[in-house]
């Protein structure tokens, strides 16, 4: 675990306000990311992020969600189906979790430990980044979680 600043970073996303038992309707919407991308001829600079804005774990309190594809420029014209932003820097306690996502609350968990040892704040907003995604073996899975800080 680690306190990072992530650099700003040029985003092609879809979002929503939702709900946690809503999730895993949303994983579709990595691949439409990606084919708009090569529609548009963007160039793709990363792997499918899901950004959480507002989410406390609690299964009935909406939060936002975004599912971003990383770019490497926001073209002027573009006016397609999804949306395009350039975050500002990202101050963030970060961790790598690897295996299946039924144990990404015990990273969490770990991850939050962190910041209260360290005596950072965080700032309701956090980014989760599917280095590796394996749908028929999870335990190959590699997940970058970034927790916003103040």
């Amino acid at each position: 675990m680690q306190l990072k600043e992530i650099s700003p970073t040029t985003f092609l996303f879809f979002k929503t306000e939702t709900h946690l038992n809503e999730l895993g309707r949303f994983i579709p919407v990595g691949q439409e990311l990606f084919q708009e991308a090569v529609k548009q001829k963007l160039f793709i600079t990363g792997p499918i992020h899901w950004h959480y804005f507002g989410f406390t774990g609690e299964p009935d309190k909406p939060f936002t969600l975004e599912v971003a594809l990383p770019i490497s420029e926001a073209p002027a014209d573009y006016d397609g189906v999804f949306h395009i932003k350039r975050t500002e820097p990202f101050k963030s306690a970060v961790t790598v979790h690897e295996g299946n996502w039924q144990t990404l609350p015990d990273a969490y968990g770990r991850l939050i430990q962190f910041m209260h040892d360290n005596k950072l704040k965080p700032n309701g907003a956090t980014r989760e980044i599917y280095i590796n995604s394996d749908l028929h073996a999870p335990a190959a899975n590699v997940t970058m979680i970034q927790m916003g800080v103040e």
